[in-house]
Order: C-alpha cells, then sequence, then structure tokens
C-alpha cells in the first residue's frame, strides 16, 4: 500500500473510532417532565368533569322551571324535589342568589346536579344523575389575622376608611368602646391600634371580620387596651376587658343612638338669643340623627312610661334600678309599651321631630335619685370583671398580644395637635 493511501485509511480508522465514542456518551440533553396542572374544584366536584352553567334567581324562578328550562321533564323534576325535601325546601330560593349546573358533557349537556348558595359560605347540593341525593356544605375558611393603626385627623371612620379598613371593623371598634371613651368629642391625634382576623373564601375572597382579638385607644394622652376573652366557653360567652382585668362595659352606653352627633349638651345656664337671652337650662343631652335613625335603651331597665306629652312630644322614660332612670324625647314612634323590659341595646323607638324640636333629633334625659343629671359628668359603674377564677389565665392569655400591639408603629403622619379645648366631631355616616 502506497503512503497516501495508508493515511487515508488511518483518518477513516480514527474517524470510525471517533463516531463509536460518541454513541457511547451518555446523552446530556436534560428532558423536563410537564407537570399537569391541578384539576379545578368547587362544591367538592371536578368542574372539567362537567359542563358548568351558572346563573341567578330570578324574579318568577322556580326549581322546577330551572330543570324545565334545562330539558328535564317534570315527572323527573316532582320525584327530585319530594326525594330533597326532607334535606331542602326549594320553595325558599330567593332572588338574587347564585346558583350552579352541573350537566353531562355530551351533546345533550343534561343537568346531573344544582347547587345552590344562600350565602357566600354555605352551599345546597340536589344530585340527580342516578339516585337522588341532597345535602348542605361549606366553602373552605381561611382565617387571617391583620394588624392596623392611624391617628386621627379629622374622624375615626375618615382615618380607617382613608387605609382601606372594611367598614364593620370601625362599627365594630365603636362598639368596642361604646362604653369607656365618647366617640362625640375624640380629638385630633388620638391614636388607635388593632390586631383582628379576617375570613377569606378558598384564600381569596373576603369575607368578612371574624374578630377584634386585642385594640389599643390612646384618647386625651389615656390608654386604653382591650382584649377579647373567652369568659364562658359552654356558652360561648366572650367579652373585652382592660390590661387589669377590668371590664370595658358600663352600666350605660355613652349614647342612645350610633353614629350621630351631639347638637346640644346639658347646660344649666343655657340662655337663647330668640327667647331675649333669659336663663332656660337645658336638661337633657340633644343627639341630631336622621328620621327613623334606631333610639336603643343605654341600659337594661323597665319601661315606665310611654306616651306623647306637650313638647317632649312622644317620649320613652326607663326605670334601670332604684338609682337611675332615662329618659328620650321627640320620637317618631315608640318601640315599647309601658311596663315592658328591655335590655341595653333593644331599640325602644326611632328618632323624630314631635313636640318642640327645630331639627330631628332625640333629647336624652338621665335621672339620678329623682334629679336630671349630666350623664357625660357621672362616674357610671362598671359591668363585672373578670371572675377571680380566670384572672391568672387572663393575664397569661393577654401576654403576647399586648406585646404585639405595643410593637404596631403608628403611621408617620405629621399632625398640628390641637389646643386643649379642640375637639372633633365623630361622623361616620
Amino acid at each position: 500500500m502506497q503512503p497516501k493511501q495508508l493515511l487515508i485509511a488511518l483518518f477513516i480508522c480514527i474517524g470510525m473510532w471517533s463516531c463509536k465514542d460518541d454513541d457511547t456518551k451518555p446523552n446530556t440533553i436534560t428532558q423536563q417532565t410537564q407537570v399537569e396542572p391541578e384539576p379545578k374544584k368547587e362544591f367538592g366536584f371536578v368542574l372539567d368533569d362537567y359542563i358548568v352553567k351558572r346563573d341567578t334567581i330570578k324574579s318568577g324562578d322556580s326549581f322546577g322551571e330551572i330543570l324545565k328550562k334545562n330539558h328535564i321533564g317534570y315527572p323527573r323534576i316532582f320525584n327530585i324535589a319530594e326525594k330533597a325535601k326532607d334535606s331542602f325546601d326549594i320553595r325558599k330560593l330567593q332572588v338574587g342568589k347564585p346558583y350552579t349546573l352541573l350537566c353531562a358533557n355530551d351533546s345533550l349537556q343534561t343537568p346531573e346536579c344544582f347547587i345552590y348558595q344562600p350565602n357566600s359560605i354555605d352551599y345546597v347540593v340536589i344530585k340527580f344523575a342516578d339516585s337522588i341525593e341532597t345535602y348542605r356544605g361549606k366553602k373552605p375558611i381561611s382565617i387571617v389575622q391583620k394588624e392596623a393603626s392611624g391617628v386621627v385627623l379629622s374622624s375615626l371612620s375618615e382615618t380607617m376608611e382613608s387605609q382601606g379598613l372594611p367598614y364593620v371593623l370601625i362599627n365594630d371598634m365603636s362598639d368596642i368602646y361604646a362604653w369607656t371613651i365618647d366617640f362625640f368629642r375624640l380629638q385630633k391625634g388620638d391614636r388607635f391600634k388593632i390586631v383582628y382576623k379576617q375570613r377569606f373564601i378558598e384564600d381569596s375572597i373576603y369575607a368578612g371580620i371574624e374578630s377584634i382579638d386585642a385594640a389599643y385607644f390612646q384618647h386625651k394622652d389615656e390608654s386604653f387596651y382591650a382584649f377579647n376573652f373567652m369568659v364562658d366557653s359552654t356558652k360561648q360567652i366572650a367579652d373585652y376587658f382592660d390590661e387589669n382585668t377590668k371590664s370595658l362595659r358600663r352600666t350605660f352606653l355613652k349614647a342612645p343612638v350610633k353614629f350621630s352627633r351631639i347638637s346640644s349638651r346639658y347646660n344649666l345656664n343655657r340662655r337663647i338669643a330668640y327667647y331675649g337671652y333669659k336663663l332656660r337650662p337645658h336638661k337633657g343631652t340633644d343627639f341630631a340623627a336622621p328620621i327613623g335613625t334606631p333610639i336603643l335603651a343605654t341600659a337594661n331597665g323597665t319601661v315606665t312610661e310611654s306616651r306623647r306629652r306637650g313638647g317632649n312630644g312622644k317620649y320613652v322614660k326607663i326605670k334601670h334600678n332604684a338609682t337611675y332612670s332615662t329618659q328620650y324625647l321627640h320620637m317618631k314612634a315608640q318601640n315599647v309599651k309601658k311596663g315592658d323590659f328591655v335590655k341595653q341595646g333593644d331599640v325602644i323607638g326611632w328618632v323624630g321631630m314631635t313636640g318642640n324640636t327645630g331639627g330631628p333629633h332625640v333629647c336624652y334625659r338621665f335621672w339620678k335619685n329623682g334629679k336630671q343629671v349630666d350623664p357625660f359628668k357621672e362616674k357610671l359603674p362598671a359591668a363585672e370583671s373578670i371572675p377571680e377564677t380566670l384572672k391568672a389565665s387572663y393575664t397569661e392569655f393577654i401576654k403576647p398580644l399586648k406585646a404585639q400591639l405595643d410593637n404596631i408603629q403608628f403611621q408617620d403622619t405629621a399632625i398640628d395637635l390641637p389646643s386643649e379645648e379642640e375637639t372633633l366631631t365623630l361622623n361616620i355616616q
């Protein structure tokens, strides 16, 4: 073999050896495993297995009409209704409430299941693909703890709303401190902190406030803590107490109406220009509110008067005990009669303009030992504190909550503090 031919043969052998070597090398290309998406589930069903039809109950709709429009005959509808009636009354479908039909995933799209939602959490399932089955369920709820804080610049409601806090949270805060803070005289610079829980349906849909676990309010440089504590687990009774185990409640509410304003205070030295500046004492506290606003009993007691008389107009008077009575004037109408026993917070009437009045309001009069006094200057008795047997467990319970409250920072808001006399009226409406 010529040298040139020998060299060519050698190159061919090397090439063949190299190709063989490449074939034996492991394949370095990584094959990525495709992850299948989770099937969408709702009401305990895999929705991809059905044709899903959603709608709301309209005026004139009935269970039978809905199924009939979806090609189920009356004999079958009657049979389904009869089997379902012991678990759910199909006549109680409410206009505006949503429902879902799960239909067979074929050309006929025959309904196999009817799901009704009376609210955002609860639902009723009526299955009738083969056998007929009716049961109730709840959408999964998650509870998320939240924190909030703020400095009052104009009103509590505006401060909380500016942070996007739910309106019901404002209402709950007002209820917690209704007995201890005069929300009609909040000061610019008052501060608050809240630890609360929110409910979410399926981790994404807001479903309201679960509870306020702890709160802090600084008013007129005085601190007010509030901790939600279960005092009777059997009866599920909980209440708010301060850091010293004392109840935040008092035997009397601060006001007989919610979210109003004081238009005239108790003043024995009042003089009015219209009457030539003659002395005309005002022995009540006027709360201005729209006509029809509910008037609440400020404490438990027995109605001693419910009538109409002279300048008082329609009014109610309640005897709470041997010491205290209250009176509510200028009502549009009363909701109680003489002899009725009422509890604190019961609606006893509605704001009106009966009797001598220049605008809609309730004149709230407070009697102590038969004499009218200013309730805002009275040291009213407190409700019962935590029982002695629970004080030790309560003290341990609030330790982490108090630490959490104390660590919440107020928003860095520049404010001009008011003079000693400057106050702001809370107007939530």
